[in-house]
């Protein structure tokens, strides 16, 4: 008998795809994980304490959300080496949302933070349900760039007071950089002294050693410099005590009011954080040759925001980083984000004394590097290059975020990227196809200019569906192209291939087209998806048979009819099939 059958277990296994890999553990994998697991937990000590003080919240808080999360992800989520937990993104955004909201009290601060994360876990759960996982889509590879860098820039920018140990007034990321002159001039020395050692630390190690955390050693040695030389007598700022003990397990109060307020921002959190997660979920997935379910992943990534916040902690997702040093200390399962945790737990059990000598100004440095590793500006240049929409979207999202916070950057960048995709569709490009001498079939005449057209013979490619909204436009296209000629034209073939859909505006306006060339003397033709284009004339009742008699399977074969060479029904299949691989398939060119 397979238990897997039993229903009960079947749901179970559906519910928590990680649980099944975990219950037919290896005991091979073992050394491996045990070993990236102590890593990831090494690396995710310093950061979740440098983020939580992103979000405005207290160290304690950061650890809080690296410990149930990354179980709960461990047994619902569909990636294998992905560490979820604290990300710069999401803390960044967590602080532009509460901050106005809270108007400075911090216990008002932690209950708005808490439940945000609990909307966005519930969102992220809706979403997976409803099947919403393509949604991440709508967040172009651009506009993730411009955000990641927008909140690296804000991240790296609003630590320049805390290593320098002047204290800043601005809030917003312009005024902070004419702050810039005014905080150094008012700089502590034996912070920026301090600063400048956890530089120099955070520089050499990756020389040293790739395997050992900078971050861990920078933390661990600035410490011992603030214990040993009483750093906090000096000026130097520290974190204080930090509660020790693993959190308790509570459901947030939630007001209807604050439900409004947080809602839309819990919604555009969630997919943040799910599409940023899921861009690192998917190229570990492709590097170590497995798939993952975008709609499991948004269920798990709700699960672990909702322990979240019924730990005291606050949203995560996805972290590159750390998932980087798992799979580089050789993490093969979902054993590793369980091992990582329980080293976190045991930390908090073991007491947390040590952490209150954190250096400020140490966090500060470790996050200034941390933003700089996520900084990207050179592939601006790629996008000036290949593609201007791209380089628009990325600018757009990431100066947004710098003006006016993230969350309403990326509703910005969303509606442009909609805008765009629609000019796109309701304008596609009518291509004049040539043939280009010692080449197989038909290309686009921009690319080959000196090409000879064939005689009295115009082909065109309109490279889109012909719809209500573009029938107009695709009319215009075909008119100027005629005109554009120097030669008469006698005969327009047009290629329906890259016509996904036709409606019955689309038909019509293909009718009305025909009427005014027949009225100029040339004959519109039409060529591929013959059966499709004969199914569109019979759903939508078209009584016109003339244009079904001027419709041929290929391009090719109504050059041939033009030539006065038509292919019949009897001819040889497989010569037809054989020529239309060799050139109508790279019409394309």
């Amino acid at each position: 008998l397979d238990v897997s059958t039993v229903p009960a277990i079947a749901y179970l296994n559906r519910l928590l795809p990680g649980l099944q890999p975990l219950l037919k553990y290896r005991a091979e994998d073992w050394p491996h994980d045990f070993s990236a697991g102590l890593s990831v937990a090494a690396v995710s000590i310093p950061v979740a304490i440098a983020y939580a003080e992103v979000a405005g919240l207290s160290p304690s808080a950061g650890l809080y959300s690296s410990i149930l999360p990354m179980i709960v992800y461990a047994l619902a989520g569909t990636s294998r080496q992905m560490i979820i937990g604290p990300d710069a993104a999401t803390c960044a955004m967590i602080a532009a949302v509460v901050a106005p909201l809270a108007a400075g009290n911090s216990g008002v601060y932690l209950s708005f933070s808490i439940a945000l994360t609990l909307l966005t876990g519930i969102f992220c759960i809706a979403a997976s349900f409803l099947r919403l996982g393509g949604l991440a889509d709508f967040l172009a590879r651009p506009i993730l760039v411009g955000l990641l860098n927008g909140i690296s820039l804000s991240i790296m920018v609003g630590q320049v007071g805390k290593v320098l140990g002047s204290k800043g007034q601005a809030s917003r990321f312009f005024r902070q950089i004419l702050e810039i002159p005014e905080l150094v001039l008012q700089a502590h020395v034996p912070t920026v002294l301090l600063s400048l050692g956890c530089v120099l630390v955070m520089s050499v190690m990756p020389r040293l050693s790739k395997r050992i955390p900078a971050s861990l050693v920078t933390m661990i040695l600035a410490a011992l410099a603030a214990y040993s030389l009483r750093l906090d007598e000096m000026g130097v700022a520290l974190i204080g005590p930090v509660a020790s003990g693993l959190p308790t397990l509570d459901w947030p109060e939630l007001q209807l009011h604050e439900v409004g307020d947080l809602a839309g921002s819990a919604a555009g959190l969630g997919l943040v954080l799910f599409t940023s997660g899921m861009l690192t979920a998917r190229s570990f997935a492709e590097r170590n040759r497995y798939d993952i379910d975008v709609d499991r992943e948004f269920a798990a990534f709700g699960m672990a925001n909702i322990v979240s916040a019924l730990s005291q902690g606050f949203a995560v997702t996805g972290s590159s980083s750390r998932t980087a040093v798992n799979d580089a200390n050789g993490g093969r399962t979902q054993m590793v984000s369980i091992i990582a945790a329980v080293a976190i737990a045991l930390l908090l059990l073991a007491g947390t004394a040590s952490l209150a000598w954190l250096p400020i100004p140490a966090l500060g440095v470790v996050l200034i590097f941390a933003s700089w590793s996520l900084l990207d500006l050179q592939v601006f240049r790629r996008y000036h290059q290949v593609e201007r929409a791209a380089l628009l979207l990325g600018a757009v999202t990431m100066l947004g975020v710098l003006a006016f916070g993230a969350i309403k950057a990326i509703m910005l960048a969303v509606t442009l990227a909609l805008l765009m995709f629609v000019r796109r569709v309701a304008r596609p490009a009518l291509e004049e196809l040539v043939v280009v001498d010692g080449r197989s079939g038909l290309y686009n005449r921009l690319l080959f200019p000196d090409a000879t057209p064939i005689g009295g013979l115009l082909l065109l490619r309109f490279c889109g569906p012909l719809v209500f909204f573009n029938a107009s436009h695709f009319r215009s296209e075909v008119q100027r192209a005629i005109a554009r000629q120097t030669l008469p034209v006698e005969r327009v073939v047009l290629d329906l291939i890259p016509m996904t859909n036709l409606d019955i505006t689309g038909i019509d306006m293909l009718e009305r087209l025909d009427e005014e060339l027949a009225a100029q003397g040339i004959v519109l033709t039409l060529a591929g998806r013959q059966i499709e284009f004969e199914r569109w004339l019979e759903i939508t009742g078209h009584p016109d048979e003339s244009l079904r008699q001027r419709a041929y399977p290929t391009m090719r074969q109504a050059i041939r009819q033009w030539h006065g060479r038509e292919e019949t029904a009897t001819d040889d299949a497989e010569e037809v099939v054989a020529e239309d691989a060799r050139g109508d398939s790279r019409q394309g060119g």
